[in-house]
């Protein structure tokens, strides 16, 4: 596919496009996945895949959009929004970090920044689909956590944003840059709970 500005033209294939080249990265990534394949498992021909998708990174970040919305809507289904702060920190942190450490979503990040330049677009729609999400999520739900008297925070975007970086602490860095290879459930556990109990030392009542 070539470096041409990104187009993304809709059409009666296009769900079954998203759809098969969903399964492709899934289990391909990034690198590993070739426009044969997606168009195999879609099952559509490479000249209907390049009519939609001129570049297989815009191809991703489609997918990636929709995951990521999905993987926000998942949060916000399965998280009891009327618990006490400590349950529900503890919940969105750990679905937030499962998230950011897969190998789908690190390939997310990186595409996002590798591309920044030539394609801002692409990581605006990335950050509309999800972070921002989850963001006004949070915020309203301190909004209902204050009324409740659980906690007291003057600036609510900013303590979502805080919650959301102290989830990322030493491990989202490290693999980042390459230290680690990858996380388990106890790493995530004890960053999580460390951000519950900081996050909680700041803003609890």
């Amino acid at each position: 596919m070539n470096d041409a500005t990104p187009v993304v033209r809709k059409g009666r294939k296009f769900d079954q496009v998203l759809e098969g080249a969903r399964k492709v990265f899934m289990a391909d990534g990034f690198e590993g996945a070739s426009v044969d394949d997606i168009a195999r498992e879609a099952e559509v021909s490479k000249a209907t895949l390049y009519s939609y998708f001129p570049d297989k990174r815009l191809l991703f970040m489609e997918v990636a959009n929709q995951e990521c919305a999905r993987q926000s809507q998942s949060a916000i289904d399965n998280i009891d929004m009327n618990a006490p702060p400590r349950a529900v920190l503890a919940q969105a942190g750990r679905h937030f970090v499962r998230f950011i450490t897969s190998k789908f979503g690190q390939q997310v990040f990186r595409i996002c920044v590798a591309e920044s330049d030539r394609f801002p677009e692409i990581g605006r729609a990335f950050y509309q689909s999800g972070p921002a999400r989850m963001r006004a999520e949070m915020a309203e739900y301190f909004t209902e956590a204050m009324r409740r008297g659980e906690l007291r925070i003057d600036d609510l975007t900013l303590a979502a944003d805080q919650f959301g970086e102290l989830c990322k602490a030493d491990i989202w860095p490290r693999l980042m840059f390459g230290v680690i290879d990858s996380v388990d459930a106890s790493d995530i556990d004890r960053v999580v709970d460390g951000a519950v109990e900081t996050f909680m030392a700041r803003y609890g009542t």
